[in-house]
Order: structure tokens, then sequence, then C-alpha cells
């Protein structure tokens, strides 16, 4: 059973900057691709960025420029956000495919940007 926890959300001032967390554990023998998703109220699940398994990497138009998708050797992504605006507030989720179509989802954590 694949578990992906996202940690690193919470409350900051528009400009400021956070750094998201997905802890990936359990039987992962493929990854194909790693991504980072996002629901604001009343809104649709939108992508925000994404890495395929040879590193390239994809992001919303709306985040260019401020947002970096990485991952470590441990099956951890992570999103660092900058020059946050009160329109990236949302409940991020971790998202991981496999070779073999299976698809994962975290719980999401509250990222809310506010003065």
């Amino acid at each position: 059973q694949v578990r992906l926890v996202e940690s690193g959300g919470g409350l900051v001032q528009p400009g400021g900057s956070l750094r998201l967390s997905c802890a990936a554990s359990g039987s992962i023998f493929s990854i194909n691709a790693l991504a980072w998703y996002r629901q604001a109220p009343g809104k649709q699940r939108e992508l925000v960025a994404s890495m395929n398994r040879s590193g390239s990497t994809n992001y919303a138009d709306s985040v260019k420029g401020r947002f970096t998708i990485s991952r470590d050797n441990a099956k951890n992504t992570y999103l660092q956000m900058n020059s946050l605006k009160p329109e990236d507030t949302a409940v991020y989720y971790c998202n991981l495919k496999t070779y073999t179509g299976a698809e994962f989802w975290g719980q999401g954590t509250q990222v809310t940007v506010s003065s």
C-alpha cells in the first residue's frame, strides 16, 4: 500500500514563501511521474507542477517563475513556493503515478495567503 503524506502548509503573508513536502512510503517500484495539484474553494482541482521520470518539469502558467518542484532519492517530493499571492490559497495535494497506471493521492495540506 502506497501512502503519501503532505506537510508544510500554513498561513503566510502575500509575498512570502512556503515549502511543501510529500513523503512517500510503501511498495513503490516504478514512479512515472510526481506532481502537485491544488483545489481552492468552489473550484476544480488543478495541476500546479509535475515532474516525470527523466526529471523534466511542467508548471501551470499561474505559478511559473514562482514555484519549483523537486524530489530526492528517498521518493520525497517538494514544492518551493515563493512570491505567494492570495490567489494561491488552496488545499495542495501530492500525486504519484506509476508505470502500471496506478495513481495515488495525499490527504492535502492547506495553504492560506493573507495579510
